[in-house]
């Protein structure tokens, strides 16, 4: 059937519903019509017919069938179509390759996955990465469309699922770089908080008593005066939003975040973008050994980096004694 798209589940989304994964992917997919899929086998899980309800492991398959919202992954064949500027854009953010792993400083503003109202996004550049091979490569996790930084992707099947496995295990080190509106107190600790999707269309994180655990460590590299912070966020756990919730919840929101902090998160004279960055990421090579990547800051952080007088080659890790 063309336009059918086969969907890995990915970490971040193991244990959900299926409804809820598809409220999440496919805003503009009612329930009824949901329903009907199911009913009529047109939606399925690992080959399987399923019901709402059913939960999601990490590395499953989901059958979708064209929902009118977003276009099928490109095939080998469709390569050609990739835009010549998105082409290179990809290629020139690669930070590491091997036969297994691709990893890539992703910027900011590119969505990773399609949907509703998002044409232009990675998964629809994928095959400009195959250099050579007969796979495209296989989204493994997620960064928000506005965050920048180290993004991982499997050249293979079975790098895909120990990839999918080291992240749904917590076996990988994440570290984040953020400029604050203020400066945290006290200067280091954990924010912990249960945390739930709610509002219109549910891409709002709140906190609920009903949500799920989200664990994230920050500390101070350094301030500028009282005005703003540098800071490292490492993530224990991998909610959607959990750093953009946990900074506003310290009473210093991410610079640029207006859903989370509103007009608190901007500072004159500084870039509306949002400040936040996937700095550097530690994880098992699906092969041998461990990949350690970083990745340097965006344009606009590092036009800010250089007003504030911060050192982004400064190779401090506040967490090291952790």
């Amino acid at each position: 059937m063309t336009g059918v798209q086969t969907i890995a589940v990915l970490p971040d989304e193991g244990g959900m519903r299926l409804d809820r994964w598809f409220r999440e992917r496919f805003p503009g997919l009612t329930h009824g019509r949901l329903q009907k899929l199911l009913r009529t086998g047109q939606i399925r899980v690992d080959g399987k017919r399923v019901k709402a309800d059913a939960r999601l492991a990490v590395g499953a398959t989901v059958r979708v069938p064209p929902l009118g919202e977003k276009a099928p992954p490109p095939s080998k064949d469709q390569q050609a179509k990739i835009r010549p500027e998105d082409a290179k854009l990809i290629q020139d953010a690669v930070l590491y390759q091997d036969d297994w792993v691709i990893a890539i400083n992703k910027p900011p503003g590119l969505a990773v996955q399609g949907g509703s109202k998002t044409s232009r996004h990675l998964d629809g550049m994928l095959d400009a990465l195959r250099f050579g091979a007969e796979e495209r490569p296989r989204l493994v996790h997620r960064l928000d469309k506005d965050t920048s930084g180290v993004l991982l992707l499997a050249r293979t099947r079975k790098a895909a699922s120990a990839l999918s496995e080291a992240f749904k295990g917590r076996q990988t080190e994440k570290t984040y770089w953020a400029l604050v509106r203020g400066v945290p107190r006290p200067h280091e600790g954990e924010i912990t908080s249960l945390l739930d999707k709610g509002g219109e269309d549910f891409e709002v994180m709140r906190p609920d008593a009903k949500g799920r655990k989200a664990i994230t460590d920050y500390a101070v590299i350094e301030p500028a005066g009282q005005q703003a912070a540098w800071l490292a966020l490492r993530p224990v756990t991998g909610r959607t939003h959990q750093l953009r919730v946990h900074c506003a919840q310290l009473g210093t929101p991410i610079v640029g975040d207006g859903k989370y902090g509103g007009s608190d998160a901007f500072i004159e004279g500084l870039s509306n973008k949002l400040h936040l960055h996937a700095r550097h990421l530690v994880i098992p090579h699906p092969k041998r050994g461990v990949l350690d990547v970083s990745a340097a800051l965006p344009d606009h952080m590092m036009q800010t980096w250089a007003l504030f007088e911060f050192d982004p080659e400064s190779q401090e890790d506040p967490f090291a004694d952790e």
